[in-house]
């Protein structure tokens, strides 16, 4: 069973910074990619950033030049440095990881973290 905890929601000013982490634990062959969702009311779940474990990276338009995704593959650990929020930034959001599971043949699970709340506010 793998399981995704993350931390580092919260308030924060317009113009401020927030730093998400998320880790896996369980037992897996391997995660790619790993990476960050989020959903404001209202709103479907877009894709904000996610990383490969050879490097790649994708950003939505909108956070390019403001967030950061970064990986520790020895850690399981993905985190994403989120600078300059406004408050259109506000939402939950959900780590994600595709892993390779050890069944035989092995088997791939997107894997969900519960959510945290990022709050852009005054």
């Amino acid at each position: 069973q793998v399981q995704l905890v993350e931390s580092g929601g919260g308030l924060v000013q317009p113009g401020g910074s927030l730093r998400l982490s998320c880790a896996a634990s369980g037992t897996f062959f391997s995660i790619n990619p790993m990476g960050w969702y989020r959903q404001a009311p209202g709103k479907q779940r877009e894709l904000v950033a996610d990383i490969r474990s050879g490097g790649t990276i994708n950003y939505l338009d909108s956070v390019k030049g403001r967030f950061t995704i970064s990986r520790d593959n020895a850690k399981n650990t993905v985190y994403l440095q989120m600078n300059s929020l406004n408050p259109e930034d506000t939402a939950v959001y959900y780590c994600y990881a595709r892993i390779l599971q050890t069944t035989f043949p092995p088997k791939p699970l997107d894997a969900w973290g519960q959510g945290t709340l990022v709050t852009v506010s005054s």
